[in-house]
């Protein structure tokens, strides 16, 4: 796998990310933590879903680390399952932290991602690609608007 991580490549990829059909994939996690927590989650559409990977891909830093934590994931296969089972887990959920931005949302997308991963699989490619859109999804759905918490104040903020 070549990895040179030039602009083209950062691009290149935020096309692949941003063209992936993810959108119903956050809505069903949202749906089943929903029901877990005994709360209503809002859905995401597409358009919120690209204008959040915009955002992303927009801060250089962060586009850089994206870029090549998904790189990685679309090129990993392993033979056998437990030896790709502890790599894809790590690249995917270093992947839904970065796009979920700083703590505490970076822990919660990487807690939401080992939720998506068991819920999902993908015949598309590898293995890494299953880990790659269940990190997508709890990385976005984690920083997208919809959740009831997360639209007020804390009452914990001193002032």
């Amino acid at each position: 796998m070549d990895l040179d991580l030039t602009p083209e490549r950062v691009r290149a990829e935020y096309e692949f990310v941003r063209e992936r059909p993810i959108a119903p994939f956050i809505t069903e996690v949202r749906r089943s933590l929903g029901e877990a927590f005994d709360t209503e989650v809002a859905p995401v559409d597409d358009e919120q879903y690209r204008t959040e990977v915009d955002t992303v891909f927009a801060d250089g830093d962060r586009a850089v680390n994206a870029a090549a934590l998904v790189a990685m994931l679309r090129a990993l296969d392993v033979a056998g399952d437990y030896p790709g089972f502890v790599v894809d887990e790590f690249l995917g959920r270093e992947l839904a932290s970065t796009i979920a931005g700083g703590q505490p949302l970076a822990l919660l997308a990487e807690a939401t991602f080992h939720y998506a991963d068991i819920h999902h699989h993908n015949d598309e490619g590898g293995a890494g690609l299953d880990d790659l859109d269940a990190a997508l999804a709890a990385g976005f759905q984690t920083r997208l608007p919809g959740w009831s918490w997360t639209e007020s104040e804390s009452p914990f903020a001193v002032r």
